[in-house]
Protein backbone atom coordinates (compact mmCIF):
# COMPACT_ATOMS: atom_id res chain seq x y z
CA UNK A 1 0.00 0.00 0.00
CA UNK A 2 2.79 2.41 0.92
CA UNK A 3 4.75 1.70 -2.29
CA UNK A 4 1.61 2.13 -4.43
CA UNK A 5 0.99 5.52 -2.78
CA UNK A 6 4.50 6.71 -3.58
CA UNK A 7 4.17 5.54 -7.18
CA UNK A 8 0.97 7.49 -7.71
CA UNK A 9 2.46 10.69 -6.29
CA UNK A 10 5.58 10.42 -8.44
CA UNK A 11 3.52 9.65 -11.55
CA UNK A 12 1.04 12.50 -11.14
CA UNK A 13 3.42 15.12 -9.75
CA UNK A 14 7.12 14.18 -9.97
CA UNK A 15 8.28 17.54 -8.58
CA UNK A 16 6.09 17.19 -5.49
CA UNK A 17 7.45 13.68 -4.94
CA UNK A 18 11.03 15.00 -5.07
CA UNK A 19 10.24 17.90 -2.70
CA UNK A 20 8.64 15.64 -0.09
CA UNK A 21 11.37 13.01 -0.18
CA UNK A 22 14.25 15.53 -0.13
CA UNK A 23 12.71 17.37 2.81
CA UNK A 24 13.67 17.00 6.44
CA UNK A 25 11.73 14.16 8.05
CA UNK A 26 9.81 14.55 11.30
CA UNK A 27 11.92 12.58 13.79
CA UNK A 28 9.96 13.40 16.92
CA UNK A 29 6.52 14.79 17.70
CA UNK A 30 4.78 15.58 20.96
CA UNK A 31 1.99 17.70 22.39
CA UNK A 32 2.89 20.75 24.49
CA UNK A 33 0.57 20.43 27.49
CA UNK A 34 -0.40 23.39 29.73
CA UNK A 35 1.59 23.96 32.92
CA UNK A 36 1.89 26.80 35.45
CA UNK A 37 4.77 29.26 35.23
CA UNK A 38 5.59 32.68 36.67
CA UNK A 39 2.84 33.89 39.02
CA UNK A 40 -0.48 32.47 37.88
CA UNK A 41 0.48 32.26 34.20
CA UNK A 42 -0.10 29.22 32.00
CA UNK A 43 2.39 28.04 29.39
CA UNK A 44 2.54 25.21 26.89
CA UNK A 45 6.25 24.37 27.10
CA UNK A 46 7.63 22.24 24.30
CA UNK A 47 11.39 22.79 24.58
CA UNK A 48 12.86 22.98 28.08
CA UNK A 49 10.67 20.27 29.65
CA UNK A 50 11.58 16.77 30.77
CA UNK A 51 11.01 15.20 27.31
CA UNK A 52 13.29 17.73 25.64
CA UNK A 53 15.62 19.63 27.93
CA UNK A 54 17.64 21.26 25.15
CA UNK A 55 17.63 21.35 21.35
CA UNK A 56 20.87 23.12 20.51
CA UNK A 57 20.84 26.15 20.39
CA UNK A 58 17.25 26.39 21.75
CA UNK A 59 16.64 26.31 25.49
CA UNK A 60 12.91 26.99 25.89
CA UNK A 61 9.83 27.45 23.73
CA UNK A 62 6.69 28.58 25.56
CA UNK A 63 3.26 29.37 24.18
CA UNK A 64 2.04 31.50 27.07
CA UNK A 65 -1.37 32.67 28.22
CA UNK A 66 -1.77 35.21 31.00
CA UNK A 67 -4.50 37.43 32.46
CA UNK A 68 -4.03 40.13 35.12
CA UNK A 69 -3.01 40.02 37.89
CA UNK A 70 -1.02 36.93 36.83
CA UNK A 71 2.25 37.45 34.99
CA UNK A 72 6.01 37.28 35.14
CA UNK A 73 7.18 39.75 37.82
CA UNK A 74 10.80 40.86 38.36
CA UNK A 75 13.27 38.09 37.46
CA UNK A 76 16.85 37.82 36.12
CA UNK A 77 18.51 36.33 33.04
CA UNK A 78 22.11 35.69 31.99
CA UNK A 79 23.80 33.88 29.11
CA UNK A 80 21.13 33.74 26.39
CA UNK A 81 18.51 35.64 24.38
CA UNK A 82 14.74 35.80 24.79
CA UNK A 83 12.45 36.32 21.80
CA UNK A 84 8.93 37.47 22.67
CA UNK A 85 6.36 37.38 19.86
CA UNK A 86 2.83 38.43 20.79
CA UNK A 87 -0.17 36.65 19.29
CA UNK A 88 -3.01 38.33 21.21
CA UNK A 89 -3.32 41.22 23.66
CA UNK A 90 -0.24 42.95 25.07
CA UNK A 91 2.41 42.72 27.79
CA UNK A 92 4.38 45.51 29.42
CA UNK A 93 8.12 45.03 29.69
CA UNK A 94 10.42 46.86 32.13
CA UNK A 95 14.04 46.31 33.13
CA UNK A 96 16.51 47.68 35.64
CA UNK A 97 18.30 49.72 32.97
CA UNK A 98 15.19 51.88 32.51
CA UNK A 99 14.11 50.22 29.27
CA UNK A 100 10.33 49.83 29.13
CA UNK A 101 7.55 49.47 26.60
CA UNK A 102 4.45 47.56 25.53
CA UNK A 103 4.62 44.54 23.22
CA UNK A 104 1.29 44.28 21.40
CA UNK A 105 -0.24 41.63 19.14
CA UNK A 106 2.07 40.98 16.18
CA UNK A 107 4.99 42.85 17.80
CA UNK A 108 8.44 41.41 18.42
CA UNK A 109 11.03 41.89 21.14
CA UNK A 110 14.44 40.24 20.67
CA UNK A 111 16.30 40.69 23.96
CA UNK A 112 19.94 39.72 24.37
CA UNK A 113 20.36 39.27 28.12
CA UNK A 114 24.11 38.71 27.85
CA UNK A 115 25.87 39.37 31.16
CA UNK A 116 22.68 40.24 32.96
CA UNK A 117 19.16 41.64 32.87
CA UNK A 118 16.50 41.86 35.55
CA UNK A 119 13.06 42.57 34.11
CA UNK A 120 9.32 42.01 34.39
CA UNK A 121 6.70 41.01 31.81
CA UNK A 122 3.13 41.76 32.92
CA UNK A 123 -0.29 42.03 31.22
CA UNK A 124 -0.94 45.41 29.61
CA UNK A 125 -4.53 44.87 28.43
CA UNK A 126 -7.79 43.39 29.63
CA UNK A 127 -8.61 39.76 28.99
CA UNK A 128 -6.11 37.07 28.03
CA UNK A 129 -2.70 37.88 26.59
CA UNK A 130 -1.12 35.20 24.41
CA UNK A 131 2.27 34.88 22.79
CA UNK A 132 5.41 32.87 22.21
CA UNK A 133 8.71 33.13 24.00
CA UNK A 134 11.81 31.42 22.65
CA UNK A 135 15.10 31.21 24.54
CA UNK A 136 18.20 30.99 22.33
CA UNK A 137 21.53 30.03 23.83
CA UNK A 138 24.61 32.19 23.37
CA UNK A 139 28.08 30.83 22.68
CA UNK A 140 30.76 31.05 25.35
CA UNK A 141 32.29 34.10 23.66
CA UNK A 142 28.96 35.95 23.74
CA UNK A 143 27.53 34.98 27.12
CA UNK A 144 28.89 38.05 28.91
CA UNK A 145 28.24 40.67 26.23
CA UNK A 146 26.33 43.82 27.12
CA UNK A 147 22.53 43.48 27.06
CA UNK A 148 20.70 44.84 24.01
CA UNK A 149 17.23 44.99 22.49
CA UNK A 150 15.85 44.74 18.99
CA UNK A 151 12.17 45.60 18.80
CA UNK A 152 9.70 45.73 15.93
CA UNK A 153 6.08 46.78 15.75
CA UNK A 154 3.82 44.46 13.81
CA UNK A 155 3.75 46.78 10.79
CA UNK A 156 7.57 46.74 10.61
CA UNK A 157 7.95 42.96 10.34
CA UNK A 158 8.78 41.79 6.81
CA UNK A 159 5.96 39.85 5.11
CA UNK A 160 5.43 38.03 1.83
CA UNK A 161 2.57 36.13 0.17
CA UNK A 162 2.46 33.61 -2.66
CA UNK A 163 -0.04 30.97 -3.83
CA UNK A 164 -2.08 30.89 -0.63
CA UNK A 165 0.96 31.12 1.65
CA UNK A 166 1.67 34.12 3.88
CA UNK A 167 4.84 34.42 5.93
CA UNK A 168 6.02 36.90 8.55
CA UNK A 169 9.81 36.84 8.64
CA UNK A 170 10.82 37.35 12.27
CA UNK A 171 14.42 36.33 11.56
CA UNK A 172 16.10 34.95 8.46
CA UNK A 173 14.61 34.83 4.96
CA UNK A 174 11.55 33.35 3.22
CA UNK A 175 9.76 33.87 -0.10
CA UNK A 176 12.38 36.41 -1.15
CA UNK A 177 12.14 38.74 1.86
CA UNK A 178 14.60 39.15 4.72
CA UNK A 179 14.31 40.25 8.32
CA UNK A 180 16.39 43.12 9.66
CA UNK A 181 16.88 41.36 12.99
CA UNK A 182 20.51 40.54 13.81
CA UNK A 183 20.87 37.10 15.39
CA UNK A 184 23.94 36.65 17.58
CA UNK A 185 23.44 32.91 17.30
CA UNK A 186 22.48 32.40 13.62
CA UNK A 187 18.72 31.78 13.67
CA UNK A 188 15.63 31.69 11.44
CA UNK A 189 12.14 32.33 12.85
CA UNK A 190 9.24 32.24 10.38
CA UNK A 191 5.50 32.58 11.02
CA UNK A 192 3.58 30.83 8.21
CA UNK A 193 -0.16 30.87 7.46
CA UNK A 194 -1.39 28.51 4.73
CA UNK A 195 -4.85 28.68 3.19
CA UNK A 196 -6.67 25.38 2.54
CA UNK A 197 -4.94 23.54 -0.29
CA UNK A 198 -1.72 25.56 -0.04
CA UNK A 199 1.75 24.11 0.41
CA UNK A 200 5.26 25.44 0.97
CA UNK A 201 8.83 24.22 0.70
CA UNK A 202 11.15 26.28 2.91
CA UNK A 203 14.94 25.84 2.65
CA UNK A 204 16.91 25.39 5.88
CA UNK A 205 20.73 25.38 6.15
CA UNK A 206 21.77 21.73 6.26
CA UNK A 207 23.98 22.14 9.36
CA UNK A 208 21.21 23.74 11.45
CA UNK A 209 18.77 22.16 13.87
CA UNK A 210 15.14 23.01 13.12
CA UNK A 211 11.64 22.50 14.48
CA UNK A 212 8.01 23.35 13.75
CA UNK A 213 5.38 24.42 16.27
CA UNK A 214 1.75 24.40 15.12
CA UNK A 215 -0.39 27.27 16.40
CA UNK A 216 -3.68 26.69 14.57
CA UNK A 217 -5.19 24.12 12.22
CA UNK A 218 -4.03 20.77 10.91
CA UNK A 219 -1.13 20.08 8.59
CA UNK A 220 1.10 17.57 6.92
CA UNK A 221 4.86 18.04 7.28
CA UNK A 222 6.95 15.74 5.09
CA UNK A 223 4.12 13.16 5.15
CA UNK A 224 3.57 13.46 8.95
CA UNK A 225 0.10 14.74 10.00
CA UNK A 226 -0.12 17.06 13.01
CA UNK A 227 -2.53 19.40 14.83
CA UNK A 228 -2.29 22.51 17.02
CA UNK A 229 0.10 22.76 19.99
CA UNK A 230 2.39 20.02 18.68
CA UNK A 231 6.16 20.40 18.35
CA UNK A 232 7.89 18.63 15.48
CA UNK A 233 11.63 18.07 15.59
CA UNK A 234 13.03 17.87 12.07
CA UNK A 235 15.81 15.57 10.93
CA UNK A 236 18.56 16.21 8.41
CA UNK A 237 17.80 17.68 5.01
CA UNK A 238 17.76 20.80 2.88
CA UNK A 239 14.19 22.01 3.50
CA UNK A 240 10.84 21.36 5.14
CA UNK A 241 7.72 20.63 3.10
CA UNK A 242 4.33 21.60 4.59
CA UNK A 243 0.84 21.34 3.17
CA UNK A 244 -2.67 22.18 4.33
CA UNK A 245 -5.20 19.54 3.26
CA UNK A 246 -7.88 20.75 5.70
CA UNK A 247 -10.74 23.18 5.15
CA UNK A 248 -9.39 25.73 7.65
CA UNK A 249 -6.28 27.95 7.68
CA UNK A 250 -3.06 26.52 9.07
CA UNK A 251 -0.62 28.59 11.12
CA UNK A 252 2.76 27.41 12.35
CA UNK A 253 6.21 28.71 13.17
CA UNK A 254 9.38 27.27 11.67
CA UNK A 255 12.52 27.88 13.71
CA UNK A 256 16.07 26.86 12.89
CA UNK A 257 19.44 27.66 14.35
CA UNK A 258 23.13 26.87 14.13
CA UNK A 259 24.12 24.43 16.91
CA UNK A 260 26.76 25.70 19.31
CA UNK A 261 28.10 22.29 20.34
CA UNK A 262 29.13 23.57 23.77
CA UNK A 263 28.43 22.32 27.31
CA UNK A 264 25.22 23.65 28.83
CA UNK A 265 24.79 24.26 32.57
CA UNK A 266 21.45 25.79 33.48
CA UNK A 267 20.06 26.98 36.78
CA UNK A 268 16.62 28.42 36.08
CA UNK A 269 17.13 31.75 34.28
CA UNK A 270 20.93 31.41 34.15
CA UNK A 271 22.60 29.45 31.34
CA UNK A 272 26.38 29.08 31.26
CA UNK A 273 29.03 26.55 30.17
CA UNK A 274 30.26 25.27 33.54
CA UNK A 275 28.92 24.77 37.07
CA UNK A 276 31.58 27.17 38.31
CA UNK A 277 30.15 29.88 36.04
CA UNK A 278 26.66 29.15 37.36
CA UNK A 279 27.91 29.46 40.95
CA UNK A 280 29.54 32.78 40.06
CA UNK A 281 26.34 34.00 38.40
CA UNK A 282 24.27 33.19 41.50
CA UNK A 283 26.82 35.04 43.63
CA UNK A 284 26.76 38.02 41.24
CA UNK A 285 22.97 38.19 41.35
CA UNK A 286 22.69 37.80 45.12
CA UNK A 287 25.38 40.46 45.72
CA UNK A 288 24.23 42.76 42.87
CA UNK A 289 27.65 42.73 41.20
CA UNK A 290 29.25 42.07 37.80
CA UNK A 291 26.29 43.18 35.68
CA UNK A 292 23.54 43.05 38.30
CA UNK A 293 24.50 46.26 40.16
CA UNK A 294 21.25 48.07 39.35
CA UNK A 295 19.13 45.24 40.76
CA UNK A 296 19.92 46.36 44.31
CA UNK A 297 17.43 49.23 44.40
CA UNK A 298 15.18 48.48 41.43
CA UNK A 299 11.59 47.26 41.33
CA UNK A 300 9.38 47.43 38.26
CA UNK A 301 6.32 49.68 38.26
CA UNK A 302 4.15 46.81 37.02
CA UNK A 303 5.21 44.62 39.92
CA UNK A 304 4.23 47.36 42.36
CA UNK A 305 0.88 47.97 40.63
CA UNK A 306 -0.02 44.29 40.86
CA UNK A 307 1.19 44.08 44.45
CA UNK A 308 4.12 41.66 44.09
Amino acid sequence: MHEFFIFKISYRNPQKYIEINMSRPVVRKFLARPQHEGVGATVRRSIGRFELKYFDPFLVLDEFSVSAPAGFPDHPHRGFETVTYMLQGAVRHEDFEGHKGTIEAGDLQWMTAGRGIVHSEMPAAEGTQKGLQLWINLSSKHKMIEPRYQEMKSREIAEASRDGVQVRVIAGEALGVKSEIYTTTPTMFLDFTLKPGAHIRQPIPTSWNAFVYVLEGEATFSNSPVSAHHLLLLGEGHAVYASNHSSKPLRFILVGGQPLGEPVHQYGPFVMNTQQQIDQTIEDYENCTNGFEKARHWKSQSTQVFGY
